[in-house]
């Protein structure tokens, strides 16, 4: 396990290297001056120039590069020049409504898409299971702003049960994450659906069914749990993908997390907390998958992880 968890943590090294090599190019590649956004159109050259030297982007982009790479190996993401805080600070506040967010939308995808998935494939061919894949095409294809506007018009215009807007504690998440959890329903019972068509084959389905054991038990004890390894791995990834896809959600519904803080830190390009805030992001999709691994461990202990 520890040589296996060392090269997991050498491979995160080199992931995270690559990250920020994008990241910083495709940063600077965002359109406007970040100096001339914070000093104004009519600020002097001389007001420029020196705000650029106290930024560092006078310097040469393998400076400005190197710099940013220091920082971080010292746990130093950066420091937002709009709101003067570190990205550390800036994390800190936002970062358990995204992690919220995440784990209630991942549950709501993980359960409606696990359970409707058993149930196509127990009901194969049947109408059940061509309904349960109009609804997983539908959840695929959806776009999720249009999910989030409809429910914003149903539930908070039209029946005025919840907020528009904002963020006041867990109700105010209960939207929003229907409208990411919905989104991965599709995935996780398509996923779930071939993963049990193959397992309802084995002899030791029909050898547990032929024993008298009661047929829900069986799906369910048997049959989901061998099943169930290939959908935690898309359930991993579903809940990196859940954190990444939260900018346009917590956009539409105006929620302080990380999603809505970078698109504004993008549009006022604040290039130090964009930088910051992609590179805890890309560390948290990596730990979400080695935990997943610690995972299959754990349900199956005859899998060996190298």
């Amino acid at each position: 396990m520890l040589r296996y968890l060392f090269k997991r943590f050498c491979t995160m090294i080199l992931t995270l290297f690559g990250v920020s090599i994008l990241v910083f190019f495709m940063v600077h590649l965002i359109p406007g001056d970040p100096v001339t956004y914070i000093l104004g159109d009519f600020a002097t050259n001389e007001a420029i120039a020196k705000l650029r030297s106290e930024m560092g982007l006078d310097q040469p982009m393998a400076s400005q590069y190197l710099s940013f790479v220091s920082g971080v190996m010292q746990g130093n993401l950066g420091t937002s020049y709009i709101t003067g805080q570190s990205v550390w600070e800036e994390i800190a506040q936002r970062f358990p409504i995204t992690l919220k967010l995440g784990i209630i939308s991942l549950l709501i995808g993980s359960c409606i898409g696990i359970l409707l998935g058993v149930i196509s494939a127990v009901n194969q061919n049947t109408w059940a299971d061509y309904l349960v894949s109009i609804v997983s095409l539908l959840g695929v294809s959806a776009p999720g702003f249009w999910i989030a506007l409809f429910f914003i018009y149903v539930f908070s215009f039209q029946l005025a049960i919840f907020p528009i807007s904002g963020y006041a504690g867990w109700h105010s998440l209960i939207l929003p994450s229907l409208t990411l959890g919905l989104g991965s329903v599709g995935n996780i019972a398509r996923m779930t659906r071939s993963n049990m068509l193959e397992v309802l084959k084995q002899d030791y389905m029909r050898t547990a069914l032929a024993k008298g054991t009661r047929y829900w038990k069986v799906i369910f004890g048997h049959g989901l749990k061998n099943a169930f390894i290939p959908v935690i791995t898309l359930i991993g990834i579903t809940f990196g993908n859940l954190l990444a896809g939260a900018i346009v959600t917590e956009t539409v519904f105006g929620l302080p997390g990380m999603g809505s803080f970078t698109v504004e830190s993008i549009v006022k390009r604040d290039i130090y907390t964009v930088q910051g805030l992609v590179m805890f992001l890309g560390m948290m999709f990596i730990l979400t998958n080695l935990l997943v691994d610690l995972i299959y461990k754990w349900i199956d202990p005859r899998i060996t992880l190298e």
